[in-house]
C-alpha cells in the first residue's frame, strides 16, 4: 500500500527556463528529500544493478562520456559527473534530445536533497497540449520508486506499469498532475489552458478519455 497523498505531497515541483546555445528551453524541477546519506542514494541512482530496482533495467557505460539505455525508455551520453554530488546527462527518446540534471544535498546530517531538472526545447503547440505533466508525471513516478525502494517496500519497477492504471495508482497519478498544472499556473501560464493541459495529460497517463 503506498501513502499516495504522502508522497505526492514530498515532492516539490517547479517550471522555469533557461537559455542554451541552441535557444531558449523549458525546465521541468522536481525534488524530494530522503532517509538515506547521500552515498546511499548516490549509489542507487548511478549503480547499474540497483537502478533497475527502482527505475528501469539500464545498459551501457554510467561513466563520464559513456553512452547508457534504459530498457523501453531513454539513452543518451553522461555529459558530468561529480560524485557524490551530480551528474548530468542528454536524455534522447524519441528522435528528440532533451537533458536532465541530478544534485544530491545533505539534509540534517543524514537524510538527502534529491534534485533533478529536465530541461528541453518544447514548442509552444506542444506545451500547451500536455504542459509539464508530459515529463514531470513520469518523474514523480521515478522519485515514487526510489522512496518506495530506499524504504523497503511500496511498488517494485515490474508491477509499476499494473500499478499506474489501479485506483490507488490513477488516484496517484492525478493527484501529480494537478500540482504541476499548480506549478505551471505559478511559472505564468495561463490557468485555463493549463487545466485544459493537465485534462489531457492526465487522461494520457491514465488511458481515460480527457
Amino acid at each position: 500500500m503506498i501513502d499516495v497523498s504522502g508522497q505526492v505531497n514530498a515532492v516539490r515541483r517547479q517550471v522555469g527556463s533557461r537559455t542554451l546555445e541552441a535557444g531558449e528551453a523549458r525546465v521541468s524541477t522536481i525534488s524530494q528529500t530522503y532517509d538515506a546519506s547521500v552515498e546511499d542514494v548516490w549509489d542507487a541512482c548511478t549503480n547499474p544493478e540497483r537502478i533497475p530496482r527502482w527505475f528501469l533495467p539500464v545498459s551501457g557505460d554510467l561513466r563520464l562520456g559513456g553512452r547508457y539505455q534504459l530498457e523501453g525508455n531513454a539513452g543518451g551520453t553522461v555529459e558530468r559527473c561529480d560524485p557524490p554530488n551530480s551528474f548530468a546527462a542528454t536524455w534522447e527518446f524519441g528522435g528528440m534530445t532533451s537533458w536532465i540534471e541530478v544534485r544530491l544535498s545533505p539534509v540534517d546530517g543524514d537524510r538527502t536533497r534529491f534534485e533533478l531538472d529536465h530541461i528541453a526545447h518544447v514548442d509552444d503547440d506542444t506545451w500547451a497540449q500536455y504542459g509539464p505533466g508530459a515529463v514531470g508525471i513520469g518523474w514523480d513516478l521515478g522519485l515514487l520508486g526510489l522512496a518506495s525502494y530506499l524504504g523497503g517496500g511500496g511498488v517494485r519497477p515490474e508491477d509499476a506499469e499494473a500499478w499506474t492504471v489501479s485506483e490507488e495508482g490513477r488516484e496517484f497519478v492525478i493527484r501529480a498532475s494537478r500540482l504541476w498544472t499548480e506549478a505551471s499556473i505559478a511559472a505564468g501560464t495561463d490557468p485555463d489552458a493549463a487545466r485544459a493541459a493537465e485534462e489531457r495529460v492526465t487522461a494520457f497517463y491514465t488511458g481515460a478519455p480527457a
